[in-house]
C-alpha cells in the first residue's frame, strides 16, 4: 500500500502548484485525489454537477463535509440538458450515448471550475479493477491493460477535447506511467475481494483515517450518478444515438452524382444534421479527385435539396487540388459550424485517404457510408429507391453513345454486371468508366428538367453528355 501511496503522491506532485479544480463525484477515485491534494497542500476546489436526482451530489456533499473540502455544486435542470448537449456533441464529434453523457459531466464540471487546471480520476478503474466485469476476470492485469488502451485512445482523448474547448488543461494522475506500471503488478486478490473492487485504494484511505462509509461507498458510473443518462433517455424517446446525431452538423462533399447524393441520404437517415453542401469545381476535366461533367448543375441540385452550397474552384493539379479542398472545408467549418464531412467514396483509396487526412488535420469526422458496398447491390438499391440518374460521361469498352443522357433503369444495371464479367468494368463506375448526374431522388423537392443538351464523342466508347440549359420543375 505504501508504494501505491508514494507513487500516487508523486503523480499528483507533477501538477503545477497553483489553484486547481477537482472533478468530484464523491466516489473513491475523486476522494483519493482530494485526500492527497490536501495532504500535499494544494489550493483546490471540488466541483460536482448533476440533475436534482443526482446521487453523485449527495455522495460528494457528504465526503466534502467529512474532509472539510472547498466544494461547489451546480444542479442542472432537465430542460437545460439539451442546450448543453448541443455544445458537447460537436466538441466530441461523437454520438455515442456513453461518450456524450460522461463527456457532458466533464464539460459541465470543468466549465464550473474557475481554475485553468482541472484534475480527473480517469484511469483508476483500469489500474485497480473498478468494473463489475473485473470480478470474474481470469487474468485481471491482462484485462486491465486492454482497458487502458481504450482509455488512452478513447476516454483521455474525449476529456482533452473538452478541456481544449474550454481553454483548460486536464490532469489524470491515475494514468501516471510509474503508478500504472506498478499497479498492473498488484495481484488480483489485493484489488478485488468478494463484492469490493479497488480494494487496495480503499484500504489505503481507511488506514489514513478516512471513514469506512466514505472509503467503501460504491457508486455508479458518471452518466448514471449524475442523472444525465436518464434525462437523455427521456429526450430521445427511442434511439439515444440517433437523437444525439441531430446535434452533429455535417457537410456533404457534393459532386452532383449518384454517390454523393446517396451518401447524403444515408447519413441523414442515420440522424445527422447535414447543413451544407461543399462542391469543388475543377478546371481539369481529368481531375484525379473531382467529378467534372455538368458540375454547374450543383446549384440547381442545392436548390432542390434546400441546402446552402459552398463552391471552391481548383485548377485540378494533382496535389494542389487537395489544398483547395482543405480551404473549402475550413470555410464550411467557420461559416456553418460543421463537425464532420460525408463523402460518396466506394472503393477509391486515393480519394478516401486524402479526404480523411484533411478531415483529421481540421478536426472533422469523416463519414463514408458507401465504403466497400457491393457495387451491383448498390446500383440496384438506388434504382429501387426512385433515383433518376443519367450518365453524363462514358469511358469504357462496351459503353456506347446510347448510354449517355438517358435514365438508367434496372435492366441497365444487369448489362453493367455483364460488362463487368466480360472486361472488368466497375459496375458503379468508380474506375472512371462513367460519371452520373442525379436529376431526381427522394431528397429533392423539385426535379431537374433538361431543356437543351449536346452529346460529344471522342471515339466509340468515350464521350460526354453536355447539358446547356436546365431548370427545376
Amino acid at each position: 500500500m505504501k508504494t501505491v501511496e508514494n507513487l500516487l503522491e508523486k503523480a499528483i506532485s507533477k501538477i503545477p502548484k497553483q489553484k486547481v479544480g477537482l472533478l468530484f463525484s464523491g466516489g473513491i477515485d475523486s476522494l483519493a485525489l482530494a485526500f492527497y491534494l490536501k495532504k500535499l497542500d494544494y489550493d483546490f476546489t471540488c466541483y460536482t454537477v448533476g440533475t436534482k436526482k443526482s446521487k453523485d451530489i449527495i455522495s460528494a456533499t457528504k465526503v466534502a463535509e467529512e474532509l472539510n473540502l472547498k466544494h461547489e455544486i451546480k444542479i442542472i435542470e432537465e430542460k437545460e440538458v439539451e442546450k448543453y448537449l448541443k455544445k458537447v456533441v460537436p466538441v466530441l464529434r461523437s454520438a455515442s450515448p456513453i461518450d456524450v453523457t460522461v463527456g457532458l459531466t466533464t464539460y459541465l464540471a470543468s466549465r464550473l471550475a474557475k481554475e485553468d487546471i482541472v484534475i480527473s480520476g480517469l484511469g483508476s478503474d483500469e489500474i485497480f479493477g473498478g468494473y463489475s466485469r473485473h470480478k470474474n476476470s481470469k487474468n485481471l492485469n491482462e484485462d486491465l491493460k486492454k482497458g487502458l488502451d481504450r482509455v488512452y485512445n478513447g476516454d483521455l482523448v474525449r476529456d482533452k477535447k473538452i478541456a481544449k474547448a474550454l481553454e483548460k488543461e486536464i490532469y489524470a494522475p491515475f494514468l501516471d506511467k510509474d503508478l500504472v506500471e506498478y499497479a498492473l503488478s498488484i495481484p488480483h486478490e489485493k484489488k478485488i475481494k468478494k463484492d469490493v473492487n479497488k480494494l487496495i485504494l480503499r484500504e489505503l484511505l481507511i488506514s489514513n483515517g478516512v471513514s469506512q462509509e466514505s472509503a467503501l461507498r460504491l457508486k455508479k458510473a458518471a452518466q448514471y450518478g449524475t442523472g444525465f443518462d436518464e434525462v437523455l433517455r427521456k429526450l430521445s424517446k427511442k434511439s439515444k444515438e440517433k437523437y444525439l446525431r441531430g446535434f452533429f452538423k455535417v457537410a456533404s462533399l457534393y459532386s452532383s452524382g449518384k454517390d454523393s447524393t446517396y451518401s447524403l441520404q444515408l447519413i441523414k437517415e442515420q440522424g445527422y444534421d447535414v447543413n451544407c453542401l461543399v462542391t469543388i469545381k475543377s478546371s481539369n476535366q481529368d481531375s484525379y479527385m473531382y467529378h467534372t461533367p455538368n458540375i454547374n448543375l450543383v446549384s440547381l441540385q442545392a436548390e432542390a435539396l434546400k441546402l446552402p452550397l459552398l463552391i471552391e474552384k481548383t485548377s485540378g493539379l494533382k496535389e494542389d487540388e487537395l489544398k483547395d479542398l482543405e480551404r473549402a472545408l475550413k470555410k464550411a467549418k467557420a461559416k456553418f459550424g460543421i463537425s464532420g464531412v460525408v463523402t460518396g467514396a466506394l472503393f477509391s483509396e486515393y480519394q478516401a485517404s486524402r479526404i480523411g487526412k484533411i478531415c483529421e488535420d481540421l478536426e472533422l469526422e469523416c463519414f463514408n457510408p458507401l465504403w466497400h458496398k457491393d457495387q451491383a447491390t448498390y446500383m440496384k438499391e438506388i434504382i429501387s429507391k426512385n433515383y433518376e440518374i443519367i450518365f453524363s460521361s462514358i469511358a469504357a469498352d462496351g459503353l456506347t453513345k446510347d448510354w449517355l443522357g438517358r435514365k438508367i433503369i434496372e435492366e441497365d444495371v444487369s448489362d453493367l454486371i455483364k460488362l463487368h464479367s466480360k472486361n472488368g468494368l466497375n459496375v458503379a463506375g468508380e474506375g472512371g468508366e462513367f460519371e452520373s448526374l442525379v436529376v431526381d431522388c427522394p431528397l429533392f423537392k423539385k426535379k431537374i428538367k433538361i431543356i437543351d443538351s449536346e452529346t460529344k464523342m471522342e471515339n466509340e466508347y468515350t464521350g460526354r453528355f453536355l447539358i446547356k440549359k436546365a431548370e427545376l420543375e
